[in-house]
């Protein structure tokens, strides 16, 4: 008997092994049964998929979820009607983007281009009018929300959409830069590159060596230089083309080493590269989160041990209650938001939310995936083109309105390149979808009813109700706002609700946070 058992057990623990060992691997090939990382043949290269999350980010398990209004109010926009959709597995920031963080990256924005493109600096600085107000003192605000180190961990506002798309590939090229950097494949930048030069003969053979003409500099105070004594800078266009790094311009592949022989591949700029994208190293673009996969995130609905979920929540903790039910906190508001008229934070000696307009992002509680203000605090942009039946048209799996298919813009074998370095993209035939199957009547209507609208151009495009004269004009540039903000009532923390604004608009009361898609096996959350 023992014998019996000692086989049993033995052949137990050898099917556990044989089952718990994948066939498929990045050594040999299962289907040619040629090594990989052979310098013999041909030195393919067969890295592992990696699933870290990225920095500041949390992971989000993809599931089935019911998306739209989980209660009925009669006065309320009825533009979120109940879908049963399914998410994919993604990242997503655990915190809204701060004032210090987008501080960081105005000041990269300094450094680089400071000196020769200013209008990039200022292009891309927040609005701080948005906390202007005709019958309110905000001048403290005005003056010290962005830059003060009072409000470096707060939420930064009067940000556009387009701004903050413009703040996720700069994050995706800087990070991507960093690894390639730490993996021994890219150097550091050279900031000291930038400064000017003094000598001419140094001038010229930069010159003769890079290809590019160096612009003078006006000398800004005496004594800065010897009488006479000319300066020299890299002009704006050596900056944008090789000395920032962008992400998709060093994976660009249509370069290859014209001496022959194995095959080199060259990125955007003709040089050398010494990774691909295959290699597992960078990471793929940060971006803001699809309406469907906010609204996923900010319900959490993880299931329980019976594998089931909870339906119908009204906010993005658990249970139906703004107030706390803790036994230390019990009655404090779990977000921030304004109660009614006039009630920003409650009674002195007894606040409640305590903060008046926004609040540190870390502030409050998380919520089941360990995100921090899915509900009050500021609004968050999200990537979704409005329209009132997105809800009823978009597709069951991964449900987003606002595709546009390009493809990189290439003349005569070279890259053209927008403002900041980033590798230009057309739009492709028909690529435009972000009115794809729209299905609402007032959008098929045609009217020239002007809507207070000056613009010609504006009016040729737009889409309007003509039976709501006072309807802000929905256009193909018109985005989804989410969450509920510091000034908004109850009603809009429920995160169902939508509401909309043109995406070169900003506001006091919007932010934003950034996610990243998941690639390949669904990811684990944790609770």
């Amino acid at each position: 008997m023992k014998y019996t058992k000692c086989l049993l057990l033995l052949g137990l623990v050898t099917l556990c092994a044989c089952g718990n060992k994948r066939e498929l691997n990045t050594k040999v090939s299962n289907t040619t049964g040629w090594n990989y990382f052979d310098e013999k043949t041909t030195n393919f290269q067969a890295a592992e998929g990696l699933c870290a999350a990225p920095i500041g980010m949390v992971p989000i398990e993809g599931g089935v979820f019911t998306i739209g209004e989980t209660d009925e109010f009669i006065t309320a926009p009825r533009n979120n009607a109940h879908r049963t959709i399914t998410v994919s597995s993604f990242f997503m920031d655990k915190y809204e983007i701060t004032n210090l963080n987008w501080r960081e990256y105005v000041h990269w924005l300094q450094c680089v281009f400071g000196q020769v493109a200013p209008e990039l600096i200022e292009k891309a600085t927040p609005d701080q009018s948005v906390w202007k107000d005709d019958l309110a003192y905000n001048e403290p605000l005005i003056e010290n929300y962005y830059e003060s180190t009072m409000f470096s961990f707060y939420p930064v506002v009067g940000v556009t959409w387009e701004q903050a798309m413009r703040y996720c590939q700069w994050r995706t090229d800087r990070v991507n830069e960093l690894l390639l950097i730490q993996a021994g494949l890219l150097n550091y930048p050279d900031f000291t590159s930038l400064n000017p030069i003094y000598d001419e003969a140094a001038k010229e053979q930069w010159e003769a060596e890079t290809g590019y003409w160096m612009d003078p500099v006006e000398v800004q105070s005496e004594g800065s230089t010897e009488e006479g004594q000319s300066m020299y800078r890299p002009n704006y266009e050596y900056i944008r083309d090789k000395f920032v790094f962008n992400t998709e311009k060093y994976y660009l592949d249509n370069f290859y080493n014209p001496e022959g022989g194995r095959k080199t591949l060259y990125d955007g700029n003709g040089n050398a590269r010494k990774a691909n994208r295959t290699d597992g190293i960078t990471v793929i673009d940060y971006r803001l989160p699809t309406e469907a996969e906010w609204e996923f995130a900010a319900y959490a609905p993880i299931a329980g041990e019976d594998g089931l979920t909870i339906e119908g929540k009204i906010y993005p903790w658990s249970g139906y209650h703004p107030r706390d039910l803790g036994k230390d906190v019990k009655g404090m508001m779990r977000a921030n938001f304004t109660r009614g008229r006039g009630d920003m934070m409650g009674v002195s000696g007894a606040l409640n939310d305590a903060y008046v307009t926004t609040a540190p992002v870390d502030a409050f509680g998380p919520n089941d995936f360990g995100l921090y203000n899915m509900a009050g605090n500021v609004n968050e942009w999200v990537l979704d083109v409005y329209r009132e039946t997105s809800n009823q048209e978009v597709t069951e799996y991964n449900s987003f309105r606002g595709n546009i298919f390009t493809e990189p813009l290439i003349e005569n074998g070279r890259v053209i390149l927008d403002s900041l370095g980033c590798v230009l993209r057309e739009v492709v035939d028909g690529g435009d979808k972000r009115s794809a199957r729209d299905g609402e009547l007032a959008y098929t209507i045609k009217t020239d009813f002007p809507l207070f609208v000056k613009d010609s151009a504006v009016l040729a495009t737009a889409k309007k109700d003509p039976t709501d004269i006072l309807a802000p004009i929905i256009t193909e540039t018109t985005r989804v706002y989410k969450g509920g903000s510091w000034n908004d009532r109850i009603y809009w923390l429920n995160p169902s609700t939508r509401r909309y604004l043109d995406q070169t608009k900003c506001s006091s009361t919007i932010g934003f946070r950034c996610a990243m898609s998941a690639l390949g096996d669904q990811i684990k959350a944790t609770k």
